[in-house]
């Protein structure tokens, strides 16, 4: 198994470095704009790892969460950002009552680092790599205070579909692929720390008119913006905050390609 980029010690509870990484951007850029690249694919590997996993959708977004919180509390230099993920996931699964279990976790993030290789033995590296795993679960639990339980929007847009479809002309409706394209956005909101940024709600309500404007679809008009009738509290500032950094995430895949 390949090893990761090295990093210095830092304090008592961090935990060995897991296995390999890909290379990150090139070129000379400032320390924020190269970590917002490294969180961004650190991200896209928790999407994979956890569709590979067969994880249901709202796990990996705890999963995402998770770890853009506990980025937000210390230095990407100060621990390895896919060991971090590994625990993320592992403990995004507790959370959320789908179980899984650290071998698999292990085996699918050695494949993504080296594909095509054989799953690891049970020998010492992966009895190293899984006691790593643990520890920095630990770490992420205390960083967090233990608040590892999140409102995510997903119930939100689940909610608002079926109340913008039932004012849309059903023929527009089928057309166009609304629901899905708000789904794939608010998937993409969790590639960036604007899913904790942002109140789920407004996140919910940002997709959903980015879909509807992405393809014309118009509602009708009345004495309120559909949007408001659906979330008081939402403002079109909410929305177009949420989609400016949507598509700022969009420009960083560009970037990372």
């Amino acid at each position: 198994m390949e090893g990761p980029s090295s990093r210095s010690s830092h304090t008592q509870d961090r935990p060995p470095c897991p296995p390999g990484r890909r290379a990150s951007c090139d070129g000379a850029e400032s320390d924020h704009a190269r970590d917002t690249k490294t969180h961004f694919r650190v991200c896209r590997f928790i999407m994979e790892t956890g569709v590979k996993l067969e994880m249901r959708s709202v796990p990996v977004a705890t999963a995402c969460v998770l770890y853009h919180h506990f980025f937000e509390r210390v230095s990407i230099r100060s621990y390895e950002p896919y060991l971090v993920a590994m625990s993320c996931l592992y403990l995004a699964g507790k959370v959320e009552e789908q179980h899984l279990r650290t071998r698999d976790i292990i085996n699918v993030s050695h494949r993504y680092f080296n594909s095509g290789s054989a799953p690891l033995e049970c020998d010492k590296e992966f009895w190293d790599v899984r006691d790593s795993v643990v520890q920095c679960e630990l770490l992420i639990l205390r960083q967090l205070n233990f608040q590892v339980s999140f409102e995510h929007p997903h119930k939100y847009l689940l909610h608002y579909l079926p109340s913008v479809k039932s004012l849309v002309n059903r023929h527009a409706w089928s057309r166009a692929p609304v629901a899905e394209t708000s789904w794939a956005l608010l998937r993409d909101c969790y590639h960036g720390a604007m899913c904790i940024r942002h109140t789920p709600q407004h996140i919910a309500i940002a997709t959903l008119y980015l879909a509807l404007n992405s393809y014309g679809v118009e509602l009708p008009v009345g004495e309120k913006e559909w949007w408001q009738v659906l979330c008081e509290d939402v403002t079109k500032a909410d929305i177009d905050a949420v989609i400016s950094d949507l598509l700022q995430l969009y420009d960083m895949e560009a970037k990372c390609i």
